[in-house]
């Protein structure tokens, strides 16, 4: 609710600001504008708008899948782990933007090669936040689990899964983030239009026109879309989390 009132504040103070000072809209158009544009051109600005969601999308849940099973891989099989974690830690160090060209060379200019940049870029944090929760586990639980004869992975389902989700969740929320930041970027160095393009190539679009209110309408539309998925993870996190984790749980004054 705060958030909303602010929200709203902001927009008229900047509606305002742009009526008192006369600012011209090849600088900074005013709200009003970018919703006329918006309005205008709706029908163009969903089709890409979707485009650039399911890239997000798709990268990010295939970062969760490959993320979780590798973190349980590399944390059951000790051996496994030590050769490789280092190996992992030394690809992240590489900036997977940079392959976007490389990539877009191997696959084309369509969905694939943006959803793979989303996904090595979700990837990582993710798969680092599982295994630090599933090495996070109480020493005293394992040895009671170990006591009770439980194998390698009945300790993984029933203890250290459920103790890993505070971890997991955190890289959820970073992952989902990045993986839109992602897409964008891949959007970007594609650089194309069509049917598969996204908000990116809005954005080089009135870039290269210097149309301000079609820039301003394209990030707007990003920025909705970063902050939806900021908010689904951070549901999901408290709905996993708010009836017994001490970081969700209410405390009265």
């Amino acid at each position: 609710m705060k958030l909303g009132l602010t929200m709203v504040a902001l927009i008229v103070l900047w509606e305002v600001a742009c009526d008192v000072f006369k600012i011209p809209a090849f600088l900074i158009p005013s709200p009003s504008q970018v919703a006329l544009r918006l309005y205008e051109k709706r029908d163009l600005y969903l089709a890409h708008t979707w485009v650039t969601l399911y890239e997000t999308a798709a990268g990010f849940v295939l970062a969760v899948v490959f993320g979780m099973l590798a973190a349980a891989v590399i944390v059951v099989i000790p051996k496994l782990r030590d050769i490789v974690m280092p190996l992992l830690l030394i690809a992240q160090l590489v900036p997977k933007v940079a392959i976007a060209p490389l990539l877009l060379i191997w696959f084309g200019y369509g969905l694939m090669p943006k959803v793979l940049v989303a996904f090595l870029v979700a990837f990582f944090p993710i798969l680092s936040n599982m295994v630090q929760g599933l090495k996070s586990v109480d020493h005293n639980l394992l040895n009671l689990f170990d006591l009770y004869g439980a194998s390698r992975w009945q300790m993984l389902l029933h203890l250290k899964l459920p103790a890993a989700q505070p971890y997991f969740m955190t890289g959820l929320r970073i992952g989902g983030g990045l993986s839109l930041i992602a897409s964008v970027v891949a959007e970007f160095a594609a650089g194309s239009g069509g049917p598969n393009s996204g908000l990116a190539f809005r954005l080089l679009e009135a870039q290269y026109r210097q149309n301000m209110p079609r820039l301003f309408a394209a990030l707007l539309l990003l920025s909705a879309l970063g902050v939806a998925i900021f908010a689904l993870t951070s549901f999901i996190s408290w709905l996993s989390l708010h009836r017994w984790h001490e970081s969700s749980l209410k405390r009265e004054n």
